[in-house]
């Protein structure tokens, strides 16, 4: 997410542009842990997105590179992995939790998305949840600018690997992207799949829960039951750890949507808090009211005219 600072910041952050973010966070602390996944990838875990590592012969291709400040800590975990350049860095969307790196590895590496993405990145602008979650984003420079983007699909064919990205529309935001490791049997999700508890789901840059759900439901579709999963935040994952998290998307849609049904407000539902068998003992991260606001808004948006 552009302006979210992995599980530990506050909801604050939604409200900071990246610079001034990375101004008020002391990035120095952060360490970037590694963890192999399977084949030839890899996970780094930092502050931010979660970022995926193909290394081989050819080079190194990352999936997400967190914030611009960490850029130093990620090259000296990579060099840890394989000592090779990285080659290609592929964004999964726009935020700069997950594509904040973009300038500082634009000048040696080839930056792919999206189409979606590099507007977003390009123009800048507002997003947030149509709630209480916003933030305002800057325009972001020339060499932060994905460089190859696609509409549907575009495939990496490197390290022996068929690295495929694959753009699933309107669930996190409008230009996600998922992307297929397919020798090494694993995938990075994004933010389409998060394990923090209920997600940020960036409806005023195009996101939705439906197509959130529509897009973990295509993964699951598509991968053996086996594969590896390396989710936008949290630990690597497997699809049974997917399956809950549709079932969870799909029961607090149902919830809401039997609120409305039957005549309630949205302060209604907050104040009956429908969400709270899917909420978490220790609280989460997206709080369950700014989550039922997102269902909300979603559920009684009137169609546009064309």
């Amino acid at each position: 997410m552009r302006a979210l600072h992995s599980m530990t910041i506050g909801l604050a952050a939604f409200a900071l542009t990246n610079a001034a973010l990375a101004q008020q966070s002391d990035f120095s602390k952060v360490t970037i842990k590694v963890y192999p996944v399977a084949g030839n990838v890899y996970m780094l875990e930092g502050s931010g997105g979660n970022i995926g590592v193909s290394v081989g012969n050819d080079g190194i291709v990352i999936v997400d590179d967190q914030f611009a400040p960490l850029a130093d800590k990620i090259r000296v975990a990579l060099k840890g992995i394989a000592d090779k350049p990285v080659k290609f860095v592929i964004n999964t969307h726009y935020h700069s939790d997950h594509a904040g790196g973009n300038e500082a590895f634009g000048s040696n590496a080839t930056i792919v998305a999206h189409d979606n993405v590099r507007k977003r990145i390009a123009n800048g602008g507002v997003g947030g949840n149509g709630g209480s979650v916003k933030f305002e984003a800057g325009p972001g420079p020339a060499v932060a600018l994905p460089v190859i983007t696609f509409d549907r699909s575009l495939t990496l064919h490197l390290n022996g690997e068929d690295i495929r990205s694959l753009h699933y529309p309107s669930g996190h935001t409008d230009g996600d992207s998922v992307v297929f490791f397919t020798k090494s049997n694993v995938v990075h999700m994004g933010d389409d799949f998060v394990t923090y508890g209920f997600p940020f789901v960036d409806s005023v840059s195009g996101g939705s829960v439906r197509g959130m759900i529509a897009a973990c439901e295509g993964v699951i579709a598509q991968v053996p039951a086996n594969v590896k999963i390396i989710p936008g935040h949290g630990p690597i994952s497997t699809v049974d750890d997917l399956k809950q998290y549709v079932a969870m998307l799909k029961g607090t849609s149902a919830a809401v949507a039997n609120g409305i049904k039957s005549g309630k407000s949205l302060e209604q539902l907050k104040k009956d808090e429908v969400l709270k068998q899917w909420s978490k003992p220790g609280g989460d991260y997206i709080k369950a009211e700014s989550f039922i606001e997102t269902l909300y808004n979603e559920q009684t948006a009137k169609p546009s005219k064309r």
